[in-house]
């Protein structure tokens, strides 16, 4: 056990600070602080050494040199068994520091309010990031405090020892002030670096433990601020293949400006419809695989209403997310105990997406590219109807967040059918095809989208046997003129995007 004796005490955020002083100065801690943080520490009422005493220097540099002065360091580093340093702070007349508290400047919140280049300079903290890494590099002698989140657990283990600390203790905080060091770091690093040094640094401090991962005998953790994607105002706590299944209906929902319902599944729609309505976009989403819909995970764009959780109620769901619910419509919601509720927020996420494999990390720029009507090249001799665009644009949006190889076959702006996940074209066309029949879809005039060019003819000459009207696919192949001629000798369109959308 060592008991606590003198803090030096430097932070940005003032929050919660009252209270540790408090209990500090109740074990009889005497205190050294920096310019703002002495002036608040005495104006609670408190004794505190200016750090200016002990150095003889002034705060220079507008405040960028403080604390860097060996009468500083020296006591923070002092090794208490070794006795050439014991030597060293007696002759130079070092105060030993036992206890470091640091609030870093805030870098990252700069970056959100500011792109100004001098005022996220200036929140580089420097004194901070130096003072915690000593503190947790001596930690044999000193405990370390190197954010204000930390000060209830703090204050919670002194208060049990009666203001001392043991080595596991402040080896504890020594790994949580690395951790804060590090990310901070991280954060400096990935602003000043646009892409011209190679090196894939990343840090998040969200953690949310999750009751297991994909499947229970795989531990799952996930990282991240899920607080500001959505709140839960109902249900259960949120699971690793949720978390996968959320992310999927999000970036497929957001690519849609119309009122729209989407139904996923592992990952896929298996239920997707844009109608004037929001009722009848649901009613249209589930109709397009009601037997998947079962245990599913719910998306739309729109506000929920109570006559459409009405509908919605109906089946079993496990999750739905929507911007807003009506008050009434919650209360539906809300009669199944574990249903998982969720209210999106308008939130931007990162253009960039990382996925581990291997010994390492594949990193790449997200698929952000939706298809308009100005995106289309008609290669046929028939151009689509306007009908047949807007479902070939509604097919390609949702082809694009489908899992590879995919067909995907709608009308009217619904969802009658997808095959998803196949080895090969021709499969995935077929299970699209069997998709519609079994619930009895429109296949007469739909339009089939692909996620890649075909090949070959086969796939646009089945696609046309059924009934399929109009095609939409990349292009690039070198035989892309047989699946033209075939459509265009069967009174079939077809448009050519120039844009794979494969999702392995």
């Amino acid at each position: 056990m060592k008991k606590i004796k003198t803090a030096l005490i430097s932070v940005f955020n003032k929050d919660g600070l009252g209270l540790l002083l408090e209990e500090l100065n109740g074990f009889g801690i005497n205190f050294i602080s920096t310019g703002g943080t002495h002036d608040y520490i005495e104006k609670l009422g408190y004794k505190a050494t200016k750090v200016e005493s002990l150095t003889t220097y002034p705060s220079i540099l507008g405040g960028r040199v403080k604390t860097l002065h060996p009468k500083v360091m020296g006591g923070i580093l002092a090794r208490t068994d070794n006795d050439e340093d014991k030597q060293e702070l007696k002759e130079y007349d070092i105060i030993p520091i036992d206890l470091v508290i640091v609030d870093l400047y805030p870098f990252e919140n700069t970056l959100k309010i500011s792109n100004e280049e001098e005022d996220i300079i200036e929140k580089i903290d420097i004194g901070g990031i130096t003072l915690i890494r000593a503190a947790a590099k001596n930690f044999k002698d000193v405990m370390v405090i190197p954010s204000s989140d930390m000060y209830e657990g703090f204050l919670s283990l002194i208060n049990s020892k009666d203001g001392s600390t043991e080595i596991e203790d402040r080896k504890y905080f020594a790994a949580q002030a690395f951790s804060i060091s590090s990310h901070y770091d991280t954060a400096i690093f990935n602003w000043f670096n646009p892409g011209n040094i190679d090196a894939f640094k990343v840090s998040n401090n969200k953690r949310n433990s999750l009751r297991y991962g994909e499947n229970p005998h795989q531990k799952g953790v996930f990282y991240g601020d899920l607080a500001e994607v959505f709140d839960q105002v109902h249900g259960k706590a949120i699971s690793y293949n949720n978390l996968l299944d959320l992310d999927a209906a999000i970036g497929l929902i957001n690519d849609f400006k119309e009122t729209t319902f989407a139904v996923i599944k592992h990952n896929n729609a298996c239920g997707l419809a844009s109608r004037d309505s929001l009722k009848e976009a649901w009613n249209a989403a589930l109709a397009g695989d009601p037997v998947s819909a079962f245990g599913g995970v719910l998306a739309t764009n729109r506000n929920i209403d109570a006559e459409t959780a009405e509908e919605i109620n109906k089946i079993f769901f496990e999750i739905i997310i929507a911007p807003s619910y009506d008050d009434d419509a919650l209360e539906v919601l809300k009669g199944k105990k574990n249903r998982i509720i969720l209210v999106l927020k308008n939130t931007s996420f990162d253009g960039i997406q990382y996925r581990s494999l291997l010994n390492g990390v594949l990193v790449q720029d997200k698929d952000l590219k939706s298809e308009t009507a100005k995106d289309l090249r008609n290669t046929t001799k028939n151009n689509p109807s306007r009908r047949e665009e807007e479902d070939l644009l509604f097919a390609n949006k949702l082809v694009k967040h489908t899992k590879s190889n995919t067909i995907v076959l709608a009308y009217n702006k619904q969802l009658v059918g997808s095959g998803t996940g196949q080895t090969s074209r021709v499969d995935a066309l077929k299970q699209a095809i069997e998709k519609a029949k079994c619930f009895d879809l429109p296949l007469k005039g739909a339009v089939m989208a692909s996620d890649a060019f075909f090949p070959f003819s086969d796939c646009v000459e089945i696609a046309g046997n059924a009934g399929i009207t109009s095609v939409i696919q990349p292009g690039g192949s070198i035989r892309d003129k047989d699946s033209i001629d075939y459509c265009d000798n069967n009174g079939m369109s077809m448009a050519m995007t120039g844009n794979r959308h494969f999702k392995h």
